[in-house]
Order: C-alpha cells, then structure tokens, then sequence
C-alpha cells in the first residue's frame, strides 16, 4: 500500500476566487525522499498543510478529492492519530520550540507528555530519536544555546519521537548556514533510510537534486512534473516555472552532455564526474 495518495486535490481559500491547488494527484512510497519545488505562490505549503490534514480541517474554504495516510483519509481521522501518522517541521525551529522546557530532553519529550505515552516508553522514544538525530550529546543542554542546525534536528527529533510514517519539512533550512543545512540534509536522509517518508519543500537545488528519490514541481496550484532529479531538473521549461536548475545541470547543458545511464543532464557532482569520464 501506498504511504500517501493524494487524488485530484483542489483547495481554495475562504474568500479567495483562484484555486490555491487544482487537481493534483500523486502516490508516494513507504521511505521515499520527496522534493517539492516551486517558485512563491505556487502552492507548495498549502500542498504540506494538505497532507498534514490543516486543509481543510483548519482552514476552510472550497475542498475537492482526498489525501490518504495508509489508505485513510486526513478527514476521517482525529487529530491526534494524524499527529501520530503525519509530522510537520516548520521552517524556523524557534516557531517549534516550546520555550517551557529548560533542557533537549525534556523539550523533545514535550508531544510525548501531551498524548499520554507511558514513561518507560516515552524515554525509549526519546533515546532513539536523539540518537537518530546524533544530539544524544546534548541531551542536557539548554535548546537555546544550540546552533541553528542542532536546534532544527532537536525539532526533528521532537517529532521522530511520535513515531509518524511521514514528515513534511517547509523550507527546514532556510535560516541555516551551509553547515547547518547539511547536518539537517544529512539528518533526514538517515530516516529516509530508516523507512520514513519525507516530503520536503526547499529552495536549494542542489539539495534537492542530491538528496531526493523524486521532485515534485508545482507552479500556480499545479502539478507540472512528478519524477526523478535528472528528469525535471533537465527539462526545458524550468525558468517559465521560476526554477534554476542545479549547477552542475547548467554545466551540461551548456556543454550539451548528458548521462549515458539516463541520458538526462548530470544534476550532482558525482555524476558530472561520470559525464567528463566518459
């Protein structure tokens, strides 16, 4: 079974006349890493708040099709079970921080406390998740004295410890020097491997491109393209979308090399390297 299902999704504002999302319809896998890009406007948050079931349990407004979670659908299931199955990381951690809690610890155990999870249980979650993370170090820490990349993996870690099949990041590492946008890169590849789906919105292509199993590229509500790296960072119309294709697929381009396995332009290093060797 599919981890998400997404069905000619539309969606739009209460008193607004365009539709925020027209007819999207996806399926995403068990442990996938999926990019979402897309220039301002174009729907990528409102497509996040959709599958974490804010659209339209919270905000109202004009819904058509469905969003599935294991085959359920996000209005037919409370919001304690969603927050269970679905995780959302905002873009700042500080938006995430409590502020209430003087240590990493206890800070990640903070959802935990809320829906009642039994001690013993509770700090075998939270253990695992710092580990996850690698923050077990500052377990004792004060999350204000983190750095912007440690603070965001305890934010990540926080919502690790719930235990969701899915987490949806909206632009984690917008506020983080290069650094820290890799410690966060790094962090949620881990789980990826470790069998979460992970839907990310983000701005930095080369991330992207490096990162995910698949894009997804929204412009104005809709989806123009559903697949692999190579195959959207190599199409040609990305700039009428507001998209700068990777570096290293500018390169290829320009030289007019692509890779022989895919015969798309190379989108990383590694395989820019392939492309030249050959």
């Amino acid at each position: 079974m599919a981890r998400l299902e997404v069905t000619n999704l539309k969606y739009r504002y209460p008193y607004t006349e365009r539709l925020a999302l027209n007819n999207i319809t996806c399926t995403i896998e068990p442990g996938e890493f999926i990019g979402v890009i897309g220039k301002n406007g174009s729907g990528k948050s409102t497509f996040s708040q959709a599958l974490t079931g804010l659209v339209p349990n919270f905000y109202r407004g004009a819904y058509g099709g469905s969003v599935k979670v294991d085959g359920i659908d996000v209005r037919d299931i409370s919001v304690d079970d969603l927050c269970q199955r679905v995780g959302l990381v905002f873009q700042n951690p500080f938006n995430q921080v409590t502020g209430s809690k003087l240590t990493v610890y206890e800070e990640i155990s903070f959802g935990l406390e809320n829906i009642g999870v039994p001690r013993e249980e509770m700090h075998k979650r939270i253990r695992e998740a710092m580990e996850l993370l690698d923050i077990t170090r500052f377990a004792d820490r004060n999350p204000f004295d983190l750095s912007g990349g440690q603070m965001q993996r305890m934010a990540i870690a926080s919502i690790i410890a719930m235990n969701p099949q899915v987490i949806i990041l909206d632009e984690p590492t917008s506020q983080l020097d290069p650094q820290g946008s890799e410690e966060v890169f790094r962090a949620v590849q881990n789980l990826s491997k470790n069998g979460i789906t992970i839907i990310m919105i983000e701005h930095k292509m080369e991330k992207i491109a490096a990162y995910s199993d698949r894009v997804l590229l929204l412009d104005d509500g809709e989806m123009v393209a559903f697949d692999t790296p190579q195959a959207v960072f190599s199409r040609d119309d990305l700039p009428q979308h507001g998209i700068q294709a990777p570096a290293f697929t500018r390169i290829g381009r320009g030289l007019g090399l692509t890779c022989p396995s895919t015969q798309f332009y190379p989108v990383t290093l590694a395989e820019a390297q392939e492309v030249l060797r050959t």
